[in-house]
């Protein structure tokens, strides 16, 4: 049954060859019922090196957001997950009537003091008149002195009072400590809040980054600058290498690398994707991916001898350019290999070539694997 499907197979693609050639077949002595291929030449392309590595997309800097001061309600919440926000924007209020009270009393005994200052300062410009003319003693001039430099010390110590009772009327404000976006929240209106209890989340300036673990054979050949490649929903995301651990961790062997993303496009944190770092450029031997066929999770190719008869060859691959392959190895430059038609043979089984029809040139860069 294998050989009879065979050779159907192989008379179908002679006649789909044959029909489409655009050209007189070569000459061979294998009668017309065997299977009709053409041969393609290795060759040396421009290979563009990848290393490709799976990871998350996070954020670049997260924030955790919350209130200095214990037992105070929320009011009002302004905010909600994926808001943008600027620099000082007003988040959430906390009930604040307390703390206005606070405010005001501390206000007042200032003034109070200030007032104070300035009664002491006029009876001590008073008193120094009086002592020029010996109306008063020099004990009544240092009691006036000393009593301008109590009321100058009442009221830095209003004034004080007054700073950290605004101070405390600013925590009731959660207000954004930079440009961002909302990434969590934690609170609800009404809630009673503690203080040091994360209550809001920001990503500053909403800049997303991607990491990765690679080994550390793989970490050696990144270096910051390096371009990676992450796909999406709208198209391929093009990041930077900002970063590259210095080291490898002792237990997996495995290192960090941090690729800033400028533009996400639709990418969010937390999606798990896989990237392609470009390591560098140089040159590889490539044939046609079509002459690349996969039997018992290896690669192979096949060549012809000089009486049409192939033979399967096993080869390394490496890059992809275009519908070309790098060959690592297993075959040199100039070699010739079976394009169309490699699907379908077998090791031992004698073919007829015929001329391949003309294609466009592909071009593209190349990924490695």
């Amino acid at each position: 049954m294998h050989a009879s499907f065979r050779a159907v197979a192989a008379a179908c693609l002679a006649a789909l060859l044959a029909g489409c050639g655009g050209s007189e077949p070569a000459e061979t002595d294998a009668p017309a019922s065997t299977l009709a291929v053409t041969l393609a030449p290795a060759q040396m392309r421009p290979i563009q090196r990848t290393v490709v590595v799976s990871g998350p997309v996070a954020a670049f800097e997260e924030m955790q957001l919350g209130v200095e001061i214990s037992g105070a309600r929320v009011t009002a919440l302004n905010v909600d997950v994926g808001q943008q926000v600027r620099e000082g924007e007003v988040l959430l209020e906390l009930d604040h009537r307390n703390l206005d009270s606070e405010l005001q009393q501390a206000q007042a005994a200032l003034a109070e003091a200030e007032a104070g200052v300035t009664l002491a300062r006029a009876n001590l410009s008073r008193g120094e008149l009086l002592a020029k003319d010996k109306y008063i003693s020099a004990s009544q001039l240092d009691e006036l002195c000393a009593a301008r430099t109590q009321a100058e010390a009442r009221r830095n110590t209003a004034r004080a009072s007054r700073d950290a009772a605004q101070l405390r009327r600013d925590f009731a404000e959660l207000r954004a400590p930079a440009d961002g976006i909302i990434s969590k929240r934690l609170v609800q209106p009404g809630q009673v809040v503690a203080a040091g209890t994360e209550l809001l989340r920001l990503i500053r300036d909403g800049r997303l980054e991607w990491r990765a673990e690679l080994p550390e054979d793989d970490l050696a050949r990144v270096e910051p600058g390096a371009t990676v490649r992450l796909p999406s929903s709208a198209g391929t995301v093009t990041g930077r290498i900002r970063a590259v651990s210095p080291g490898v961790d002792s237990q997996t062997r495995t290192g960090t690398i941090y690729a800033d993303l400028p533009e996400p496009g639709p990418l969010q944190p937390g999606t798990y994707v896989e990237g392609r770092i470009v390591t560098g450029a140089g040159n590889g031997l490539t044939v046609p991916a079509a002459s690349v066929v996969q039997r018992d999770g290896h690669a192979y190719v096949f060549t012809l001898d000089g009486k049409n008869v192939a033979h399967r060859v096993r080869v390394a691959t490496g890059a992809r350019v275009g519908d070309q392959v790098e060959i690592v190895d297993g075959l040199k430059a100039g070699d010739a290999v079976v394009e169309q038609g490699a699907g379908f043979l077998g090791d031992g089984d004698t073919v007829r070539v015929v001329a391949a029809k003309p294609a466009a040139t592909t071009t593209g860069a190349a990924t490695a694997p």
